[in-house]
């Protein structure tokens, strides 16, 4: 059995700070309810219908034992008439008894249902961002979504806490309780905090694991508790970085616990995984020597947009309109960084119901950043990828980025031609830049079925605002 020498690894004063139910909790802040004992939910679509659940507080999670996301018709009432759904119950096996029957209706008719604001997300998350700057240097930050972010506080924990007596731990939770109470006075938001005084991955195993379930909401995890808290977690899905294709991997390994991972021979599991294998062991040793200070950032980026259609679309006609627009758009995107792509992707996911794979496909081109090049790349994938079924949601993808000054001439293209097209694609940029994205358009981003104007009011890919390429 190897083991790990902690006294080798490096040591930093973490707090990974999550925001409790987010979305939900400012929609409820709005109200003057309070988050944590309000019903509410934010669906994806003002009809309230047949949409998306984004986010939902702890009593609408507890009542209707739902996670953040999912649909409408998961949900044991009718979203619209707030009367109990026999035909959701028996599709998602609830029980259909009078007693549960009266428990749906009651809290379903004192439940909120409201539409998203991302904008006013957007702005609650940059108020919080500066109380983080209150508490820890800027480079000593990293976001890790809208509504989680890692703090280091190794430089300022004796600043914030003068005491020479008290351990790091101490101050460390001190000084995590003055987050939370900073960020519940100026935004009325409550926030649960992981700590460590290891590494960013104890303290994410902390938050996840414990102090959510913690009366402070907040708990901490160090080097001293791998062995009776890392290796007690439940679920190996519970664990940071394993879904359930590599849980799946592992159960094939004879690896069912965190335990038997941290036990397993390192050499095997990187032969199965690659170095990820390595990595996984290391972390279920509670080991990471990651740097916030220094994150990693890839060499190349790729630019891409996804997103969810407020429909099941199964005409290929609307679809081909559709891929048309997304395109447009990213490839907008990709011009705006003076860019162009080698490797073109295109993603189609299936309507839950259809219980279908979804469709993810690429394909590597000459270097161009020409809208028409591209989408008639996209629209080629798609007819030969896809023969029929309810699509729900589309991602295209560039990758493979070069400095748009690159150009690749075939021997037999029309040089002229070319240069003409370039010249104006500018032009358009330069009118869509000025006045909008929506000022100049093609004649098919009229149908309907492009939804391009309706993605032009979005922000995120939710209402109110502009989606990054349509602005």
């Amino acid at each position: 059995m190897v083991v790990i020498d902690y006294t080798k690894e490096p040591v930093s004063d973490i707090a990974f700070v999550d925001m409790k139910s987010f979305y939900a909790s400012i929609e409820c802040v709005e109200r003057g309810l309070n988050p944590l004992t309000t019903s509410l939910c934010v669906l994806s679509r003002d009809d309230h219908s047949n949409g998306l659940i984004l986010a939902s507080s702890p009593i609408f999670k507890q009542v209707f034992g739902r996670d953040n996301v999912g649909r409408t018709h998961e949900l044991p009432f009718d979203i619209r008439t707030r009367k109990f759904s026999y035909q959701n119950a028996k599709r998602n096996s609830l029980p259909i008894t009078p007693d549960y029957i009266r428990y749906v209706e009651y809290w379903a008719k004192r439940s909120y249902i409201v539409p998203p604001r991302m904008e006013l997300y957007i702005e609650k998350n940059i108020a919080i961002q500066k109380i983080f700057e209150d508490f820890a240097g800027r480079d000593e930050i990293f976001p890790y979504s809208i509504d989680e972010g890692f703090l280091d506080l190794t430089t300022s924990l004796d600043y914030f806490v003068k005491d020479p007596a008290l351990s790091r731990k101490v101050k460390l939770d001190r000084v995590a309780d003055r987050i939370q109470h900073a960020i519940w006075a100026q935004t009325g938001v409550y926030a649960t905090v992981g700590m460590s005084n290891a590494n960013p991955l104890l303290a994410k195993l902390a938050l996840d694991n414990e102090a959510k379930k913690t009366k402070t909401m907040r708990a901490n995890w160090s080097y001293q508790d791998v062995e009776s808290k890392v290796w007690n977690i439940s679920k190996l899905t519970d664990f940071w970085g394993i879904g359930h294709r590599t849980e799946k991997r592992l159960h094939q390994l004879g690896i069912h616990s965190v335990k038997e991972l941290a036990l397993a021979n390192p050499d095997h599991l990187k032969k199965e995984f690659g170095i990820m294998g390595t990595q996984m062991w290391f972390h279920a040793h509670g080991v990471d020597e990651s740097n916030l200070k220094h994150p990693y950032r890839p060499k190349s980026k790729g630019i891409g947009n996804s997103q969810t259609l407020d429909r099941d679309y199964t005409d290929k006609q609307d679809l081909e309109i559709l891929l048309r627009g997304f395109t447009s758009q990213v490839a907008r995107r990709l011009r705006k960084k003076g860019k162009k792509t080698k490797r073109v992707g295109l993603t189609l996911m299936f309507s839950s119901r259809e219980n279908r794979l979804p469709i993810m496909v690429q394909r590597t081109i000459e270097p161009t950043s020409d809208y028409k090049r591209l989408a008639a790349i996209v629209i080629d994938l798609f007819r030969e990828k896809y023969k029929d079924g309810a699509i729900r949601r589309v991602g295209i993808r560039f990758d493979q980025l070069v400095d748009e000054s690159v150009m690749v001439i075939g021997l037999f293209d029309d040089i002229e031609q070319l240069e003409r097209d370039e010249r104006l694609q500018q032009a358009i940029d330069s009118i869509q830049n000025k006045y909008g994205f929506t000022s100049l358009v093609t004649a098919d981003v009229l149908d309907p079925a492009s939804r391009v104007f309706e993605r032009s009011r979005l922000v995120g890919g939710h209402s109110a605002g502009g989606l990054e390429g349509l602005e």
